[in-house]
């Protein structure tokens, strides 16, 4: 059979949303079991949700004895329920926090695949749906367990009930009755995962679509006072509960403190001028890069066409948004990536002009090239042996063939061709890149390294025999308090001595080691060095190493037994 036959038989019905939900899944879990915890924002959750597990504290957020007043609860209660049902809080397993952030992904190919079928028809829908799961931004988020991959679902499916609704007033296929509850209960989880920005996409896109239309009646479709009863019913419970617990303290510190630094200049080092997404779109879209000028071509051309106009509604007032942010960070622009989508899929509806297959096919080959460039230059800096030098062959080789591949076909005038083979090699190169080069760059993952020499000295708290808590001096990254517990002490080489006296492990960077030393001779204490870590912090570029010590008398216990 065809291709263009096989697309025809796997985009049917629930097939076509189903199918783009499995490639979302492919390109997210190799790198969900194989990646050890990330600083520093995975970790900050992970062990937040953590605590939330141990205490049964569901409406306040903590990072150890620290309020954790960024974000909503909605992350950390999928997280919760992953955990619960898959591992436990003290087992530490990170691929159980990340599960939310793969459905999310999933979430998202599925979602785009419903809405674009509105109104480009089933195949149209299934290859939209593949470009967003297989992209390298998503498929790398459905890898973290943070809230990003979990947003960009939640939003897209809102984004695709709302299309269908706007469809069905254009002479597009009738909405189901459950369309509009639909939209309402995704936009109201989206609230509850990361506040405003859910909210603020769909409503530009609204916006747009009234200015440009000029004909709002079709929102009468969306039962506004009935949405409002769902968001209330949905956001409502812990927004009161959260408001009572803290005094008001969460909602001053989340928009106080944390959103509005964001608007205001760039947070945490994180500034960039306007342009930054943009010239980054051609990398974290790929494999879809080789349709990124067809998309754009369409975008203009076709923009009179309602699923061309909603899908520029959706883009355009929110990427000028986050491009005009102080603060940026790659991954703001995801929940727009599937009005990429949806242009590259209408695209490909029609023959693509010359120009624009040349552009395209110039943009995946520099774009594959680059990716594969990079997987090499991680092993010139962190790589230590022969299974490094393999992962990076397998993925840089894998990588520039996805970008060269399609850009072969693609000035070979076969676009969907190339759109197929530069998928299947990009979801490889991804999952080779993910699990096969990334976990064995071992200065990079400094906290789990660490983590395993302890639990091989028999020296994590978890196991039973080594007394809580560990004592960190000179490093204090989340991964670190992930991995050894919550109530580890995040102190100086004084505590670090204190805990020696009391018979507990300490961790001591080698900066603090003299100051460490001379905290035990104040002491009287002695202390047995048990392993030592190097590695990089590469949150801040700064080079470690972590010497492992235990109480002489504990070292001698373990001699004797």
């Amino acid at each position: 059979m065809t291709l263009e036959g096989e697309l025809a038989r796997w985009s049917r019905g629930w097939r076509g949303p189903a199918l783009a939900a499995l490639i979302a899944f492919i390109a997210g879990l190799p790198g969900l079991l194989a990646v050890p915890p990330l600083d520093r924002d995975e970790s900050r959750f992970a062990q937040a949700t953590a605590q939330m597990l141990e205490t049964r504290d569901f409406v306040v957020i903590h990072y150890q004895d620290q309020p954790r007043f960024k974000k909503p609860v909605g992350i950390h209660w999928l997280q919760a329920a992953s955990v619960s049902l898959l591992s436990s809080p003290e087992a530490r397993d990170i691929w159980a926090y990340r599960i939310p952030s793969l459905l999310g992904a999933m979430l998202a190919a599925a979602a785009c695949a419903w809405g674009a079928a509105a109104f480009f028809g089933p195949q149209a829908g299934l290859l939209a749906g593949a470009m967003l799961g297989a992209t390298f931004l998503l498929s790398t988020e459905a890898m973290i367990a943070k809230t990003d991959a979990v947003l960009c679902g939640t939003t897209t499916l809102a984004l695709a009930a709302l299309a269908r609704l706007y469809a069905a007033g254009r002479d597009g296929p009738p909405a189901g009755r459950a369309t509009p509850w639909i939209f309402w209960v995704a936009l109201a989880i989206a609230i509850l995962v990361k506040g405003p920005v859910g909210p603020m996409v769909v409503a530009l896109t609204i916006l747009a679509l009234i200015a440009v239309d000029r004909r709002p009646a079709w929102l009468g479709r969306l039962n506004g006072y009935w949405g409002l009863i769902v968001i209330l019913a949905i956001v409502g419970p812990w927004a009161g509960a959260v408001t009572v617990a803290t005094d008001g303290g969460f909602w001053s510190a989340a928009l106080g403190g944390d959103l509005a630094p964001k608007l205001a200049g760039g947070q945490e080092s994180h500034g960039a001028p306007p342009g930054y997404h943009s010239l980054l779109a051609p990398i974290l879209l790929f494999p879809m890069t080789l349709l990124l000028p067809a998309a754009l071509v369409t975008a203009w051309r076709r923009r009179n066409e309602p699923g061309v106009r909603f899908a520029v509604a959706w883009l355009l007032p929110s990427w000028i948004v986050f491009e005009l942010m102080p603060t940026k960070l790659v991954h703001y622009p995801l929940p727009t990536y599937g009005a990429f989508a949806w242009l590259a899929a209408a695209a490909l509806a029609e023959p693509l002009g010359a120009r624009v297959r040349w552009i395209g096919a110039a943009l995946s080959a520099l774009v594959g090239v680059a990716l594969a460039g990079a997987c090499f230059y991680l092993l010139s800096i962190y790589g230590e042996g022969a299974d490094d030098v393999a992962g990076a062959v397998v993925a840089g080789v894998l990588l520039a063939a996805a970008g060269l591949a399609g850009a072969y076909m693609m000035v070979r005038n076969t676009p969907r061709g190339a759109l197929v083979s530069a998928l299947g090699l990009g979801l490889l190169g991804h999952a080779a890149l993910a699990a096969g080069l990334a976990p064995r760059l071992d200065p990079l993952w400094l906290s789990s390294r660490t983590e395993k020499v302890m639990a091989k000295a028999r020296l994590l708290p978890r196991q039973g025999l080594a007394d809580a808590p560990v004592a960190v001096a000179g490093y204090a990254e989340p991964s670190l308090v992930f991995a050894l517990g919550t109530p580890t002490e995040l102190d100086g080489p004084d505590e670090a001595a204190e805990a020696i006296v009391e018979s507990r492990p300490a961790v001591v960077e080698s900066r603090q080691d003299a100051a460490f030393r001379r905290a035990l001779l104040a002491h009287q204490a002695q202390a047995v060095l048990v392993a030592t870590v190097k590695g990089l912090d590469y949150s801040n570029g700064d080079k470690m190493t972590l010497r492992i010590y235990e109480a002489k008398e504990t070292a001698d216990q373990g001699a004797a037994r």
